[in-house]
């Protein structure tokens, strides 16, 4: 069974930083892309970052240059560090995949192409 546990949330100053972990379990992430996506209160979940099987990356164009995404194969994890945290990032954040090894084009930023979804963590950033 497939199963996505996101971890590493909190609260942190305007400024600030956060590593978030995605633990994945029943599948090897080795052949897999994996995605970040956040939702706000009042807000439709958006996508934040993509990795593929190949180490390719996306993001947003919002959080471009301050968040990285990672993968460690041998710990079946993938992270997303986020640095230079503004209050508009605060959300809670979700880590996806549709077992895939590619997302082609923007496609990898829409919810409607993943399947699989963690619970979530929250982000909240104080100004």
């Amino acid at each position: 069974q497939v199963q996505l546990v996101e971890s590493g949330g909190g609260l942190v100053q305007s400024g600030g930083s956060l590593r978030l972990s995605c633990d994945a379990f029943g599948f090897a992430i080795d052949y897999y892309s994996i995605a970040w996506f956040r939702q706000a209160p009042g807000k439709e979940r958006e996508g934040v970052s993509y990795i593929s099987s190949s180490y390719v990356t996306a993001y947003a164009e919002s959080v471009k240059g301050r968040f990285t995404i990672s993968r460690d194969n041998r710990k079946n994890m993938v992270y997303l560090q986020m640095d230079s945290l503004e209050p508009e990032d605060t959300a809670v954040y979700y880590c996806a995949t549709d077992l895939r090894a590619d997302m082609y084009g923007n496609s990898w930023s829409r919810p409607n192409e993943y399947e699989h979804w963690g619970q979530g963590t929250q982000v909240t950033v104080s100004s």
